[in-house]
């Protein structure tokens, strides 16, 4: 438990007694639920500072007065402005649950999934890796990493024809491009388009490229 978790009144008898009654169970969770509560709460703070000012000009000691901790709180959990950045802008694409037996309707989940959820919160991870990347070559990088691993390889593997790999890049390449341009950029045709316009339009273009035989 960190100082920021610890009780301020003065003696802090009430919260010890209201500790000290709990049964075993609770008294073993309740330091691990504050410390989750705690590395939640940086961890959001974060996402904001990176956002706001990128990666470069983000402090920790910037980062532990968004969250209200100590700057040693952000180091006990984090380590590093590095590692906090990584686990930070860290985002995992739910493949298994995305994925059907019809290509179309896989393509039009990822899709949607992108646009309403991954993509449309500017402080969630991808939306800040992303904007991150504009300005830091070592975000760019990360992006790079993330893509390549969560996108590409993933979806490269499930296509059965020739330049998997290549046509698994450009997939990717449309997706993170409809992200970029219409979340960060603000282009007007698509920031303003409908969600079910952009689905419609470019689920086909999408699944001709991983399954150009259905």
């Amino acid at each position: 438990m960190t100082c920021a978790d610890a009780a301020t009144n003065a003696p802090g008898q009430a919260a010890r007694r209201k500790y000290d009654s709990a049964d075993p169970a609770e008294e073993a969770a309740l330091p691990e639920r504050k410390g989750e509560r705690t590395r939640r709460r940086i961890l959001t703070a974060a996402r904001r500072k990176f956002a706001e000012v990128g990666y470069e000009r983000a402090t920790i000691r910037a980062i532990a007065t968004e969250a209200d901790v100590d700057k040693s709180s952000v180091i006990q959990y984090f380590g590093s402005k590095q590692d906090l950045f990584r686990e930070a802008v860290h985002w995992q694409i739910p493949h298994d649950e995305l994925t059907t037996s019809d290509p179309g309707h896989t393509v039009e989940n990822r899709l949607r999934g992108m646009l309403d959820t991954w993509a449309a919160d500017p402080d969630g991870p991808m939306a800040v890796l992303l904007r991150t990347s504009m300005t830091s070559d070592e975000a760019a990088e990360l992006l790079r990493q993330h893509v390549t691993v969560q996108v590409t390889d993933h979806i490269a593997a499930t296509i059965d024809a020739p330049d998997a790999r290549l046509r698994a890049a450009l997939f990717s390449a449309i997706m993170m491009g409809l992200a970029a341009q219409r979340y960060l950029l603000h282009m007007p045709d698509l920031a303003e388009a409908d969600v079910e316009d952009i689905v419609r339009i470019a689920t086909p273009l999408l699944r001709g490229l991983v399954a150009p035989e259905a």
